[in-house]
């Protein structure tokens, strides 16, 4: 067991960021919500998964919508204990602890939120080490751990449980569900015992998240951030394979929020005075880095888009033109990376007819 620190909020929000890839919300408002709903109840406490009880109930709880919206939006608190308690009547059993469904953006600290309001423990883990855009794209799914039923709820509490068959399913109908009520709502899924979580999670990552954070500033006060956290991600379990693909400013960008999404494109031009180009494709996060039309990075390796001066990770929504960026990527966590994880979140499933080959076995 253990505790974070409310002066550690803003370094889990900007190393959430980074392993955001783009998407989960923006992470400044993340990190507003858990500091008031630290001060109004008090720190929630941090434990292993290893150390949960095989028979625990864990829940995950996150934001689900464009993150345009969900930036603009927040939560506002009584929706996040409203979709736990929905969840908890439907199943008939009271929540031993609540999980991070991904550790991206916003989405890494809303649990920190819920966890604090409900004063139940929070586990240092996720579904994904990563953001990613729909429902299904979690490791729980893919190992055999249902992601109904689900309560959804909105800011108005407005709520609903969601019974399908599938996560694909499910996430269509509340994908559906979520342009009604704004772009922007709460989910709690993925009811899984501390046994099918310590099977299936992608174990540390809120505490990674931190200490990517701590690098980043650490390399500011330097002089040389992006090699900093470069340094620092080559020490750590998941995100060894790093590398930086390209230094650039942002040349074009397309953006449009559509069914639910934040989905576009983002061009870069090399600041060395060659002719080199980069494109980076997004659905709220960044799947695929291509140089002139050559794959250097595909998703589910993480492509994270930094300001070159001080590494601070720029999400999707924040993107402008003229932005000097330096394009970053690592590995996925291995859990990631196997054949019946690729056949969920691979690069087909975000309609790119190429298969995965990993970070380190792309030439340079």
């Amino acid at each position: 067991m253990k505790k974070i620190a409310i002066e550690d909020l803003k370094d889990i929000a900007t190393g959430a960021a980074f392993l955001g890839t783009g998407g989960g919300g923006d992470p400044y408002i993340g990190r507003v919500l858990a500091m008031n709903a630290i001060q109004e109840f008090t720190m929630p406490e941090i434990v292993d998964a290893d150390s949960l009880a095989d028979d625990a109930l864990v829940f995950t709880i996150a934001m689900l919508g464009a993150p345009t919206v969900l930036g603009e939006k927040a939560a506002c608190g009584d929706d996040l204990d409203l979709a736990i308690k929905r969840l908890e009547q439907r199943l008939g059993r009271k929540a031993d602890a609540l999980v991070g469904i991904e550790i991206g953006g916003m989405n890494s600290l809303v649990p920190v939120v819920a966890a604090a309001r409900l004063g139940l423990p929070l586990v240092d883990a996720d579904g994904m080490g990563r953001a990613f855009p729909e429902i299904q794209m979690v490791t729980f799914n893919v190992y055999g751990v249902s992601c109904t039923p689900l309560s959804v709820t909105d800011d108005h509490l407005t709520s609903l449980i969601v019974d399908t068959a599938d996560a694909k399913s499910a996430e269509d109908l509340v994908r559906i569900a979520s342009v009604h009520l704004g772009c922007s709502v709460v989910i709690s899924s993925y009811p899984l015992s501390g046994a099918a979580l310590k099977r299936s999670a992608v174990k540390g990552t809120l505490t990674l998240a931190r200490d990517i954070g701590k690098a980043i500033v650490r390399g500011r006060k330097e002089g040389n951030p992006v090699d900093v956290l470069v340094d620092y991600l080559r020490t750590t379990p998941y995100y060894n394979q790093c590398k930086v693909l390209f230094d650039g400013k942002v040349q074009d960008i397309q953006r449009e929020t559509k069914l639910g999404f934040s989905i576009g494109h983002c061009h870069l031009a090399a600041l060395d005075g060659s002719d080199r180009t980069m494109e980076i494709s997004f659905q709220n996060e960044h799947l695929v880095a291509r140089e002139q039309g050559r794959t250097r990075a595909i998703v589910p390796d993480l492509i994270c888009l930094v300001d070159r001066e001080t590494a601070e990770p720029i999400p999707v929504e924040s993107l402008k033109y003229g932005q000097r960026l330096k394009v970053i990527a690592t590995s996925a966590a291995p859990i990631m990376r196997t054949p019946e994880s690729l056949a969920v979140f691979g690069p087909r499933a975000f309609g790119f007819d190429e298969d995965f080959v990993p970070l380190e076995d792309i030439p340079n």
